[in-house]
């Protein structure tokens, strides 16, 4: 299967447990890996045979700026389904990472990876 991979879409929003991550918000960056037919577009040479990931990058910082969840996790799921209603995508990996989880003498990132499958 071929994919598209994109790679640290850095955005700002509000998901998390705690209150200052629900009112301060906090940077996460999510890359992806979508599963798709390229071999029309590699023949064609053409945008309309293919996914236009700007679309794919839209919906992934509209849903961390306006979507609110407790869970990283929920938040990789939301991003999943709404990719996965693109017709020509089959099959999506979702990697959301938390750049500054608030963890006391913690520097390293949280993050979940989640793959689904169309249908």
């Amino acid at each position: 299967m071929d994919s598209i991979n994109i790679s640290n879409i850095r955005c700002y929003g509000y998901t998390g447990v705690l209150p200052e991550e629900k009112e301060l918000g906090q940077w996460f960056s999510v890359d992806l890996c979508i599963s798709c037919d390229l071999l029309p577009a590699g023949r064609s040479d053409n945008l309309s045979d293919t996914l236009d990931y700007r679309q794919t990058i839209a919906v992934v910082k509209h849903l961390i700026k306006r979507e609110r969840f407790n869970l990283i996790e929920s938040l990789a799921e939301a991003i999943a389904e709404k990719i996965l209603t693109v017709d020509q995508i089959q099959k999506v990996r979702v990697r959301v990472t938390k750049e500054a989880a608030p963890i006391p003498d913690f520097d390293g990132l949280i993050a979940v990876d989640i793959t689904r499958n169309s249908g």
